[in-house]
């Protein structure tokens, strides 16, 4: 998300843009489609702001319907510069050397055409970053041309897709352009005006004020976010352009959707999104939900943290989870069937090895806590730094920290994700290294760099020992400035070794692993200052390792790659569909000969299969949780995977209700039901739908996502901060539920 107050871009297309729309659709409809491939657990996105990274076409910089947006000096950072989807094309070998298999790109949506106030003396601003969208089914003229045809997202994605890298398409559902100024939210689709935040007849945006609160859970969903012109996600003709315009992406060849401002996109509405595009090809969806540690205020409540920093062992991960939401984000991630991006450990990761130089005991805790907390937290995105905070040599210009700071994010668990330029050392520290500072223009696409070697390496590790892609972590050494952990995946081993400190070396003395006893070369050749370690016998699969220095700086890998004699499941996605969907089971050892897929003990439709990947059709088997096997052609059977079975395709329903009883202190409004969508009927917190919430504590409302014309059963509960359940009287509610997006009203029950 873009954060800062105002930008710019897009208009008429031309005859020539026209003729190369048309050419370009002709040409997607006649070559092969590409196949979606959900699971990223493998995958190393590389985070592009494309106005900053390569002028490919100089013919799109300064385009008639949008004048006067371009600098070409370069000298004020909130007009565009130049960078386009040509640009990033012509980069896709640079990219494909650094070992990326992703790349997210930002809004390449068509944005608004007229430069507002910049909020810095009389400069203008222009959306550059992506964030100001006026049609969500066009491409920004400035990224491909005047026509604003999808000609270069074409050729981009085909150019990627023959490198074998993915495509990630940055998707703002939660807002147009500013409310106040520029174009006041006027929103298109494919050129046709729909209406704009004064003119809003068709209820196609939310009229409130700016968040006050921004804990709040009514506040982050329906009010608004920087004078930015808030889109109603329920309306049933906003649910469904927002879908199409998915869509569209998917058939350009999009593999993945980054949907920005998740936490203030409606919550309940996000799942259906997410069917939506599962049930058209399938698409790795992960989302910006920033968390944070709120300040401590009050004395009383400041001697609370305190002691608990002394007696609770748990108190360096809770300093990263402390956000108020942090729960209600688990709960989107762990059953909507989408992923996010890790702030917790984003935050933790710049403070070891940034300012304030943490020790590592505050990652491995967190890390703890993220396992406990995520039923996949491989999924999870990870990242140092992007687009809307100082890069990490902004924060302290040191390389060898830099280095070590990626060699953790690209081995411990996740999906990890580099921003643009950190290989090359990119970072402008104006005003420290803030917005828009820590967008500079691409400045270098060497091939030498440490950084470029060192996540080229990592990166090809990842595909190879899929310990990284799937495998639990074990902390072997835990210290202030030094971390030995070991990833595993069944006899898979990776062990990595840090030390961040800049001038004391670490003796490992009585180090243990997994690995099996053996000699065993640094993967990193001994760049980063590690050497080969011997690893000798021991007991209950305890080997050990003969004692070694780690020097200052140093980071150490050395991997292990065991042969399966059996199929072994990694990860199914999407892990949240309905019965004749599509899912993809990735591992190892599933061999070459077809044999079978479980949903417990009901067996699936094979559409393909591969020794590492296998594709089935979901029966039905009842909606809730599932275990999936693979069964190999000799019927050995691999270990399961939880899958959660919908009762059908999802529409988001927003249920309203009045007359509540008062709540008591800690009591919170819920509702719950039959199915997988509305909890089981289990009246618990981390399943049934809600918080409900209120403006103004009359009527309450959540918007669900449900089984589209399937008749549902329910009812509305409190659950109290104890889990005490009480339920509303009468008997259970009957409703059937929409075809498209709608709302219902009820009383409560007494």
């Amino acid at each position: 998300m873009h954060y800062p107050r105002n930008f710019t871009s897009r208009a008429a297309a031309r005859a020539r843009g026209a003729l190369l729309a048309w050419l370009s659709a002709l040409c997607l409809l006649l070559a092969p489609s590409a196949s979606a491939a959900a699971d990223f657990r493998r995958e190393v996105i590389y985070q592009i702001v494309v106005d900053r990274f390569f002028d490919g076409d100089p013919s799109n910089n300064d385009p008639p319907q949008s004048a006067g947006l371009y600098d070409p000096a370069r000298a004020n950072w909130r007009l565009y510069w130049g960078g386009d989807l040509e640009g990033v094309r012509q980069k896709m070998d640079y990219l494909a050397g650094l070992g990326v298999t992703a790349v997210w790109i930002s809004p390449p949506v068509d944005n608004v055409n007229v430069a507002t106030p910049s909020g810095v003396g009389d400069a203008p601003a222009a959306p550059y970053h992506g964030y100001q969208t006026r049609d969500f089914k066009r491409i920004e003229e400035h990224f491909g041309d005047g026509g604003n045809s999808w000609a270069a997202f074409d050729n981009l994605v085909a150019a990627a897709h023959e490198r074998g890298i993915k495509v990630v398409v940055d998707f703002p559902a939660n807002h147009t352009s500013n409310n106040n100024s520029g174009e006041y939210g006027a929103l298109y689709d494919d050129g046709r005006l729909l209406g704009d935040y004064r003119n809003d007849p068709g209820g196609y945006f939310h009229h409130e004020k700016n968040i006050t609160d921004r804990y709040g859970r009514y506040h982050v969903q329906y009010q608004t976010l920087y004078d930015l012109a808030d889109i109603n996600q329920e309306n049933p003709s906003m649910d469904a352009y927002l879908k199409e315009a998915a869509r569209a992406f998917q058939r350009h060849g999009a593999d993945g959707f980054r949907l920005d401002g998740m936490k203030h996109v409606t919550w309940g509405w996000q799942p259906s999104f997410v069917n939506a595009l599962d049930s058209s090809g399938g698409s790795f969806v992960f989302g910006e939900w920033y968390l944070e540690d709120p300040p401590v205020r009050g004395w009383w409540q400041r001697l609370k943290a305190f002691l608990r920093s002394i007696f609770s062992s748990d108190a360096q991960s809770s300093k990263y989870v402390s956000d108020p939401l942090y729960r209600d984000a688990v709960k989107l991630v762990n059953r909507g069937g989408m992923s996010m991006h890790n702030f917790p450990l984003n935050t933790a990761t710049r403070n070891v090895f940034g300012p304030p130089d943490a020790g590592f005991r505050e990652l491995d805790t967190l890390l703890g806590r993220e396992a406990r907390d995520f039923a996949r937290r491989d999924e999870l995105v990870n990242f140092i730094d992007n687009h809307d905070m100082p890069r990490l040599l902004s924060l302290a210009d040191d390389r060898h920290r830099l280095h070590a700071a990626l060699a953790f994010v690209l081995t411990t668990p996740g999906i990890p994700c580099v921003y643009y330029g950190t290989e090359q050392y990119l970072h402008d520290d104006t005003a420290g290294g803030t917005d828009p500072y820590n967008r500079p223009m691409m400045n270098s696409f060497s091939t030498d760099t440490p950084a470029y070697s060192l996540i080229s390496r990592l990166s090809r590790l990842r595909r190879e020992n899929p310990a990284l892609a799937y495998g639990d972590l074990t902390a072997r050494e835990v210290g202030d400035d030094v971390y030995v952990y070991e990833r595993r995946f069944f006899g898979n081993v990776v062990l990595v070794a840090i030390n961040k400190s800049r001038d004391s070396p670490y003796d490992l003395r009585a180090l243990k692993t997994a690995l099996p006893p053996a000699a065993y070369e640094d993967y990193l050749g001994g760049a980063f200052g590690a050497s080969k370690i011997e690893v000798t016998a021991g007991a209950g699969g305890e080997n050990g390792v003969a004692a070694f220095r780690l020097p200052p700086h140093a980071v150490g890998v050395w991997s292990y790659r065991e042969p399966p004699t059996s199929p072994r499941a990694g990860a199914v996605a999407p892990r949240v569909a309905q019965p004749g969907s599509q899912v993809t089971l990735t591992g190892e050892g599933f061999g070459q000969a077809a044999g079978a897929v479980l949903f417990d003990e009901t067996p699936a439709q094979i559409v393909s299969w591969a020794d590492g990947e296998v594709k089935v059709t979901v029966p039905a088997t009842g909606s809730g949780a599932h275990q999936l096997r693979v069964v190999d052609g000799a019927g050995r059977s691999s270990n399961p995977v939880p899958f959660a079975e919908l009762s059908g395709a999802l529409v988001p329903l927003t249920f309203k209700v009045r007359n509540v009883p008062p709540l008591q202190p800690g009591e919170q409004l819920f509702l719950v039901g039959g199915g997988y969508e509305l909890g089981g009927w289990r009246a618990a917190w981390d399943e049934a739908v809600g918080p409900l919430v209120s403006a103004d504590n009359a009527e309450w409302l959540v918007c669900a996502s449900v089984p589209a014309s399937q008749t549902l059963q329910f009812k509305f509960v409190k659950l109290g901060a104890d889990g005490a359940v009480t339920w509303e009287g009468g008997q259970n509610r009957i409703y059937v539920a929409p075809t498209a997006a709608s709302e219902a009203r009820f009383e409560w029950q007494y």
